[in-house]
């Protein structure tokens, strides 16, 4: 399996809005609207970047509380296997793949689904993946269960999991990638 990285190619991969203070984030985040107005990225609202950190905060708190080790504050996204709809969202979009055997799988948590809507009180549909975060062992018991969000609905019709979102509390191997172009 692999885990994949989508970026705009003119940033390059792992640029986080996160990892960076609230006012750099802001002002960042303004550029991007300016500059890239049909990307995803900036149709987000002014709420997001505080949305963001706190879920981010809990993911980071699950995940330590089922052992898992987080040695940054704010993780790199990435997905397990492709995801078409994600390759859609930059004007410039480009991809990583990279092997998962190359991560330290207690450094990388999960959920089925983006983190987002996974724990935004806003979706209240009863699945049991809701408000979960997941172990790489738990996520594959999952996906035995459910499959890929993205065979089933890559469309977003279903509900909002399209995807499974991985997040790497580790700089290793990310940071031999962070100056890749595609």
């Amino acid at each position: 399996m692999y885990l994949y990285h989508y970026y705009d190619r003119r940033s390059g991969p792992f640029r986080s809005l996160t990892a960076v203070p609230p006012e750099d984030a802001a002002r960042i985040l303004e550029q991007i609207r300016r500059e890239r107005p049909e990307s995803l990225c900036a149709q987000r609202d002014g709420e997001y970047l505080a949305r963001r950190r706190n879920c981010e905060a809990i993911l980071r708190r699950e995940f330590q509380a089922k052992g898992g080790i987080t040695e940054i504050e704010s993780p790199y996204y990435m997905v397990l296997e492709h995801s078409p709809w994600l390759s859609t969202w930059y004007e410039q979009g480009a991809c990583l793949k990279i092997p998962l055997e190359e991560f330290d799988l207690r450094k990388v948590s999960f959920t089925y689904g983006d983190s987002m809507p996974t724990f935004s009180p806003r979706v209240n549909d009863g699945k049991e993946y809701r408000r979960q975060v997941y172990t790489y062992d738990e996520i594959l018991k999952v996906i035995e269960k459910y499959g890929f969000p993205q065979h089933w609905n890559d469309d977003g019709a279903h509900g909002p999991e399209r995807y499974i979102e991985a997040h790497v509390w580790t700089r290793n191997p990310v940071e031999r990638y962070m100056s890749a172009r595609e």
